[in-house]
């Protein structure tokens, strides 16, 4: 609205514009003196003509007026259309800078003066650091050394005014022209992509210089190889030749070689590999050929290339040297082995017999056809468990798979055969380094007896059932007991000493056990285990729960002589706790029901009624149903506030009731933190004025919007803003302040009251916990519980700070980017 506009709006015009004009305007009054002025004046005193003179004062004096107003109203029409003009070109010129630096991938960063705060203007998308405020982190975008060079030019630039002009490569990929220098007394960077044919061939350039080091270091690699090396252009002409080539032919330089084309292979090869040119295939051969005057074997490979062909030759000679070599210690190793008694079988590595000496054929007596058709390992196992010459073995299988893991092994192993004819074999599997296997495989019977290793090895379980604290039993095949330990009597209680020595029937010791587990199908499943009444042997178990409380886990597992092994393990204690924790989560579980239905109660049986009280509390308190006295409005005025105050209790509790339950769910949205703070100290402004305190808000510019719930982040607030006030002394400012901390916003409400004593802090956001400390504050102590609560539910944290007498700092920190949607859903 304009100076004219506005002096008409308020009903007259500007004093000040119309002294100059009142001066200078020629009226003439009548002067008279003071007293003469004020004294009365009879109007009989006061003749004809002085009344015309004051009448024609008067008019004059309109007249001007009405000039001078009329001649400012013009002028300030004029100044106004001639402002508004500048604007509308102001506007315009902005436009068309803004299109202008939004036409390329840039951004404008200026400084009004060394200490100023940078102004920035586009989008650092490009960069890959999105944000144009991360254009100055140079460390996010550019490589080290070139974020180093760029800070020290930018503090030049700001300091001395000394322009600069960079172009480098960001991480993110694109090339980034930096160019920056004083303009107008500012100091102005530009970043701007290197876009079109320019960023083509910068890309272009940095490739060549990478083919061009990969070339040169393959060239210097080849040049040094010690075998001899070439090239041939698409005619097969010799084009370059390494030194070990150059050396191979007897010449003294390789530019010699290639220039009169001295081939190293014989004119055979040289065919073969022409032939191999012209069919376009790689060319590969083991053959003879003469260098430096020696007969030598080469491993001769030439290959097509996209410029003609390339070969090299590897020396072989000292490799066929050991070979044959190898071969004759191998004939002598074979004579040798065939002089011993120790049966030597040797297998390659896909397990096939590939030598055997005299030995072995004595020991196993094979046919030797059958050896002779070179048979795998495992069939040779085959044969010798199908003729009875392997040990009698439960899980077969298992055992085959265990004798031919040496195949896979990295050390020697060894092992025992009892044979069924009474022999006993020493096994030795050592891995050969080639692959395979060789076994060695000695007759130990004389140092051993069946009879000795049966008498260790029983003593052997003896002792070791004796210490078990399992209950074991081993039934023969014949249906009798063969052996068991005290903890199997014991556990039954069964009497009579040393059960095995009677050998009983498996129905006898069903009978002296049935008295403590009456149960008669788990005995008939057991008896026909052990009798194998079954089609097929296999292992069984069951938990048996005896009539004096003890329970048993009963297992049956078959062992490979055709016995039975029966264990019973005490697990009284471990179902005792099993079901202590079964019926601990059952309370549990109806503790939570009983939780949900106290909280569906408060939110009807309560809060419902209450709603209704305050309804009609706010209903009489408007005397709409008829006029209160003045006892009568502080009734019920009384009534609206204390009904307020037990629904906010209320709806606290089931706040957190909802919230231990895990049915509280975040609306996530953009919330504007200085609007957010707005409206919830809108809601204490009567507290803040009875209380005679002033309330501060400082928000950080670089704050910006929070990824949160706004109605939580208010109810947050208001929590924090209250609490703060009612340990506040008239007088005193609560100041809230929110800024933004690398990932994080906090939001902090400082007071200068009376502070927390340190006992009292860590007890402040426990439930129900209230501490007035003196002041006329008065809560549940459930203000700060629920604030805390909605701040983890936002992934973040709060943060308490007091000193007795100075005040308290309470900081709420959500992450800026907000709780993860899955989360907030939860």
């Amino acid at each position: 609205m304009t100076g004219a506009r506005r002096q008409e709006r308020d009903g007259g015009w500007r004093p000040r514009a119309l002294l100059p004009a009142l001066a200078a305007a020629s009226v003439t009054v009548p002067t008279m003196a003071r007293s003469e002025w004020l004294a009365p004046v009879p109007f009989d005193t006061m003749g004809s003509g002085g009344l015309s003179l004051v009448l024609a004062g008067l008019t004059v004096f309109a007249t001007t007026t009405s000039l001078i107003y009329v001649r400012e109203r013009t002028r300030w029409q004029k100044r106004e259309a001639k402002l508004a003009a500048d604007l509308e070109a102001a506007r315009s010129h902005q436009e068309r800078l803004s299109i202008l630096l939004a036409a390329d991938p840039q951004v404008v960063v200026s400084w009004k003066g060394r200490d100023a705060e940078p102004i920035f203007e586009g989008d650092s998308g490009f960069l890959g650091a999105p944000g144009a405020t991360l254009a100055l982190a140079y460390g996010s975008w550019a490589p080290p050394v070139d974020a180093k060079r760029l800070e020290l030019a930018t503090d030049a630039l700001k300091q001395r005014g000394e322009a600069f002009n960079f172009t480098l490569r960001s991480k993110a990929g694109p090339f980034i022209d930096v160019e920056g220098r004083p303009v107008a007394g500012r100091a102005v960077i530009r970043f701007r992509e290197v876009t079109g044919e320019r960023a083509e061939v910068m890309t272009l350039r940095g490739e060549l210089e990478r083919v061009t080091v990969g070339h040169a270091a393959l060239s210097s690699l080849l040049a040094g190889l010690p075998h001899p090396a070439w090239m041939r252009n698409a005619d097969g002409r010799l084009t370059w030749v390494n030194a070990a080539y150059a050396r191979a032919v007897e010449a003294a330089d390789p530019a010699v070689v290639a220039k009169n084309g001295l081939e190293l292979l014989d004119r055979t090869e040289r065919d073969a590999a022409s032939r191999a040119r012209r069919e376009g295939a790689t060319f590969a051969l083991r053959a003879p050929a003469v260098v430096s005057g020696q007969r030598r074997t080469l491993d001769i490979m030439e290959l097509p290339t996209a410029t003609g062909y390339a070969g090299f030759a590897t020396d072989m000679s000292e490799l066929e040297a050991v070979r044959a070599d190898l071969q004759r210690q191998m004939d002598a190793h074979v004579r040798t082995l065939d002089r011993l008694k120790t049966a030597v079988a040797v297998f390659d590595g896909t397990q096939r017999l590939v030598y055997r000496n005299s030995g072995f054929d004595a020991l196993w007596s094979l046919e030797a056809g059958f050896l002779d058709g070179q048979p795998t390992d495992g069939e040779i196992l085959d044969k010798l468990r199908a003729e009875r010459r392997l040990p009698e073995l439960g899980d077969y299988r298992s055992w085959k798979a265990a004798a031919q893991a040496a195949y896979t092994a990295t050390r020697a192993s060894e092992d025992w055969w009892y044979l069924p004819d009474g022999r006993t074999v020493h096994v030795v599997a050592s891995p050969n380094p080639q692959g395979g296997v060789t076994y060695l495989y000695d007759d130990v019977t004389e140092r051993f007896t069946l009879e000795s290793r049966f008498n260790a090895l029983s003593r052997t379980q003896r002792e070791t059932l004796d210490s078990l604290r399992e209950g074991v039993a081993v039934f023969g095949s014949d249906g009798r007991l063969k052996l068991s330990n005290p903890a199997f009597a014991q556990s039954w209680r069964i009497q009579g000493g040393d059960l095995a020595a009677s050998a009983p029937h498996i129905d006898e010791v069903i009978r002296l056990c049935r008295p403590l587990f009456p149960q008669d199908e788990v005995w008939s499943e057991l008896h026909s285990v052990v009798t194998g009444v079954r089609d097929a042997r296999e292992d069984y178990s069951s938990r048996i729960e005896r009539r004096d409380g003890t329970v048993l886990d009963m297992a049956a597992a078959p062992l490979p002589d055709g016995a039975t092994l029966i264990s019973f393990a005490d697990v009284t204690a471990s179902v005792n706790v099993e079901r202590a924790l079964t019926e601990k989560n059952e309370a549990l579980e109806t503790i939570s029901r009983l939780r949900e239905d106290f909280v569906h109660h408060v939110s009807y049986e309560l809060r419902s009624p209450l709603t209704n009280i305050i309804g009609f509390a706010q209903l009489l308190g408007t005397e709409t149903v008829g006029a209160l006295n003045d006892k009568q409005r502080d009734y019920t005025s009384h009534i609206v506030r204390s009904s307020g105050a037990l629904l906010a209790i209320i709806n606290d509790i089931l706040d957190l009731a909802t919230i231990d339950n895990g049915a509280l769910t975040l609306e996530i949205q953009d919330v504007d933190v200085a609007d957010t703070i707005a409206q919830a100290a809108a809601g204490l402004h009567d507290r803040l004025t009875d209380t005679k305190l002033d309330l501060k808000v400082e928000i950080d510019p670089r704050t910006g919007p929070l990824r949160a719930d706004g109605k939580r982040l208010r109810q947050v607030l208001f929590n924090l803003l209250s609490n703060a006030i009612g340990f506040s002394s008239a007088g005193q400012t609560v100041t809230v302040n929110a800024t933004r901390t690398g990932g994080d916003i906090r939001i902090t409400v400082v007071d200068q009251g009376r502070g927390i004593p340190a006992e009292v802090v860590e007890k402040v956001f426990e439930r129900f916990e209230s501490h007035s400390l003196g002041s006329s504050h008065r809560g549940v102590g459930l203000g700060l519980s629920i604030v805390r609560s909605i701040v983890e539910l936002h992934g973040g944290h709060v943060e308490l700070d007091s000193v007795p007498g100075r005040g308290t700092r309470v900081t709420a920190v959500f992450p800026a980017q907000g709780v993860p949607l899955s989360d907030a859903a939860e």
